[in-house]
């Protein structure tokens, strides 16, 4: 049997599977969890595999930094199609079309903060990854070829390195980025953010560049993995005013990471009660919410 052969047998069973677990959902809704979770899986590598393809052909033609954006905006509308999941945009000001170069940042809740990045993602932008992510099949893949900053967290000669060339990147190619400065998903049930590490704000005022917080709506009534919820559904995602880095010191940094987070904080709660149509407090912060730490973690997020 030839390897077509052996591919289209494969899609064909899996398609029917997803289907057959989608009818099912209306009797045991936990099945529309499973189906969800194989059409984002197989939606993923289609689309990473695309993306690969793409950056090739970009490189190329020199095009490369619109590799990620390309490929963001496939997986947007695949994900849209197999999962009826999708995030709405809310830049008035049109900050991603603008603003250029930047650091953007944005809360990270779980593994679908990828569709968010497939719905948002600029222009002329790439991302930072753990090196870890670089060996998995498909989507390191991709990574690899459209220009991701791969960091290496064990090695704070080597974080410190790849941070360095990330902010030259940004001055010499005018190349903006996107980090998660938790540095973690939270799977959190509550608009509450997880402490920030400092590694964006130290980048953004290394590179002097302006930092655009993007905040997500807690969005655990569409994906709550811990009760095998996965529902259809258009998740908010505001772009906040850009905040100015140029005159900022090192020493600065600590207060713009605190005042940062606290900023996203308010939005955060305010965005998730507009959707969820229930009020929430405020949550508590100990300390200053930022990280104090030593070594790569300090360097990097």
């Amino acid at each position: 049997m030839s390897f077509f052969s052996t591919l289209s047998y494969f899609l064909g069973g899996y398609t029917a599977l997803v289907i057959a677990l989608y009818m099912l959902s209306a009797v045991v809704p936990a099945a529309g969890f499973a189906a969800r979770s194989l059409a984002a899986y197989i939606s993923l590598i289609i689309c990473a595999t695309y993306g690969a393809i793409a950056s090739i052909i970009l490189r190329i033609l020199g095009r490369e930094q619109i590799a990620q954006w390309t490929t963001a905006r496939a997986f947007k509308y695949v994900m849209a199609l197999t999962t009826g999941v999708t995030f709405e945009i809310i830049d008035p000001k049109r900050h991603l079309e603008t603003v250029r170069p930047a650091v953007f940042i944005g809360n990270h809740q779980t593994e679908l903060d990828v569709l968010m990045l497939g719905c948002m993602f600029p222009k002329y932008c790439s991302v930072t990854a753990k090196k870890a992510l670089k060996n998995v099949p498909f989507l390191g893949w991709f990574m690899s070829l459209s220009g991701t900053i791969f960091i290496d967290r064990k090695n704070s000669k080597d974080a410190r390195q790849a941070m360095s060339g990330a902010a030259n990147e940004i001055q010499k190619r005018k190349q903006s980025v996107f980090i998660f400065p938790e540095g973690t998903r939270s799977y959190s049930k509550e608009p509450e953010l997880l402490p920030f590490k400092k590694g964006a704000f130290h980048l953004a005022v290394q590179a002097g560049v302006p930092i655009v917080p993007v905040v997500v709506a807690n969005y655990s009534h569409v994906l709550y993995i811990k009760g095998l919820v996965f529902k259809s559904g258009k998740i908010p995602v505001k772009v906040l005013d850009p905040i100015p880095t140029k005159g900022l010191k090192a020493e600065d940094v600590d207060e713009l990471t605190r005042s940062t987070r606290e900023l996203m904080q308010k939005e955060y709660v305010a965005l998730t009660q507009k959707v969820q149509n229930r009020p929430i407090a405020m949550p508590a912060t100990s300390a200053d919410g930022v990280v104090h730490a030593s070594g790569a973690d300090a360097t990097l997020s």
